[in-house]
């Protein structure tokens, strides 16, 4: 399969070389050049099969000519040995069509290790293979970089850099990424917002020269490998409750976009997706698009639910590059118009075709509170404030009461305790491998929200970059 930026002028690459690169070189986002199709016959045939085999089949298409699908099913299987789960990803019924999928079973106890661990390892495939190695830099919001750092710890052909803000993740989240002894990793906290730490990131990309010589990739979900490594959850819960028989909604949580965008994807390979919904929290960025057309950035709010904390929505520029009919230059002027005027307007027609499959609504810290304390006191279960977004996101937005909605649960309650015991009185406990977590030593550099001073810091510290003077 090959893959085509967002922005219509980057080279047109094999899976391989999208995985490698992450952003593409004209600084769009690589997309599949063509969507994989499943019929209804091969939806039915994914049904009860274990989680590393789904991943195989439905990854299969997208790094086809790159790596044998025995050999993915392989990978798979090491990949999600170490969940928690026995099958991986449980989704619970909540009664009355509402389902729960925990996404929160991996090492680092967010639904990015569901990605991240496939993706380290067909890093390690691809490297070995070419005898190659990258530098791997990435923002977070607060899972993502736990996770990435988690999946490339130790790896013997990348070094990876994660940025995250400075004060503006959960003291767990913090900790799962600094607590890390390993010499392949580096983590600089920033003084400044998530967005200026993916701004940072975007900037050492559109360095070519940077880029070329430390080789650059990236583990957010602007690499194409993540999202399609996160399509598979959605398969399993749809078969799981109906699909193809039935069409299947699901509540996300979600910043980035990038979460939401592989229910898309799912959508676009055919399966029965009826409704999308985007869950925010004051930084609602994305329910003001869906209720306007108007993208419009505001200042980064600080909430319960800091892996939302985000203004800037990478992955949405592969929405628009889809309700542009594919039309790079189109998607070009209207990210610069993004960065230059802070605001865009989607045609209406083209924005009614993404209300089609899309809803969106955000809540403040208050009715995220009240959320968390509702469900716990109906069901007894604890969920983090990201996952009672989601919950109140698919009640807010439910439609057809015959089609089953399910809500992603995208991080453990221990990661954010004392937003959880505020809203609950009960304070979740880490898992015992982590029990000792908070006495760990930490490792990490302060640095400003300067792309010289990070890339100096990159360059100094990165082994391509030694190899390479």
């Amino acid at each position: 399969m090959d893959y085509v930026s967002t922005r219509g002028r980057a080279p047109v690459l094999p899976f391989d070389d999208v995985l490698l690169a992450g952003l593409a070189r004209d600084g769009g986002l690589y997309v599949p050049a063509a969507w994989p199709a499943f019929s209804a016959a091969d939806w039915r045939a994914m049904a009860g099969l274990e989680y590393a085999a789904l991943a195989a089949r439905v990854m299969t298409p997208f790094v086809a000519d790159t790596i044998e699908s025995g050999r993915l099913e392989t990978i798979a299987r090491d990949a999600y040995a170490g969940f928690d789960a026995p099958d991986v990803a449980p989704l619970i019924d909540l009664g009355d069509g509402l389902w729960l999928m925990e996404l929160f079973h991996g090492p680092t106890l967010a639904f990015k290790d569901y990605a991240l661990q496939l993706v380290g390892r067909l890093f390690d495939e691809v490297l070995a293979h070419r005898g190659e190695r990258i530098t791997i830099v990435g923002a977070t919001s607060g899972d993502t970089g736990s996770a990435a750092i988690e999946a490339c710890r130790d790896r013997a052909n990348l070094d990876i850099f994660i940025l995250h803000p400075k004060g503006r993740v959960s003291d767990v989240q913090r900790r799962q990424m600094t607590t890390v002894d390993a010499e392949n990793v580096h983590n600089i906290a920033i003084d400044g917002s998530f967005d200026d730490c993916q701004d940072l990131v975007k900037a050492m990309f559109n360095d070519t020269a940077f880029r070329d010589r430390l080789h650059l990739s990236a583990v957010n979900s602007i690499n194409w490998g993540r999202v399609a490594a996160q399509i598979v959850y959605y398969v399993k819960a749809a078969v799981a409750v109906g699909a193809p028989e039935r069409p299947v909604a699901f509540a996300v949580p979600t910043g980035n976009f990038g979460n939401v965008f592989a229910g898309y994807a799912a959508h676009r390979c055919g399966l029965p997706v009826a409704k999308l919904v985007v869950g925010s929290n004051r930084n609602d960025i994305l329910p003001r698009f869906f209720g306007s057309a108007r993208m419009a950035l505001a200042d980064v709010v600080p909430t319960l639910s800091p892996s939302m904390d985000i203004q800037v929505s990478s992955n949405f520029e592969r929405l628009l590059f889809e309700l542009y009919d594919r039309d790079g230059d189109a998607v070009t002027a209207m990210m610069t118009r993004l960065r230059a005027e802070r605001a865009f307007v989607v045609e209406p027609e083209r924005w009614r075709r993404a209300l089609a499959l899309f809803d969106a609504v955000g809540f403040d810290d208050a009715a995220t509170t009240a959320e968390m304390a509702a469900f716990h006191g109906k069901t007894g279960r604890l969920v983090d404030p990201h996952t009672a977004i989601g919950l109140a996101a698919a009640r807010a937005c439910r439609g057809d009461p015959d089609t089953p909605m399910v809500v992603l649960a995208t991080a453990h309650p221990a990661k954010f305790p004392d937003a959880v015991q505020a809203a609950t009185g009960v304070r979740p406990k880490l898992p015992e491998r982590l029990a000792d977590l908070m006495d760990r030593r930490e490792r990490v550099t302060e640095l400003t929200a300067d792309v010289e001073v990070v890339k100096d810091f990159v360059a100094a510290h990165a082994t391509a970059a030694r190899q390479a003077a």
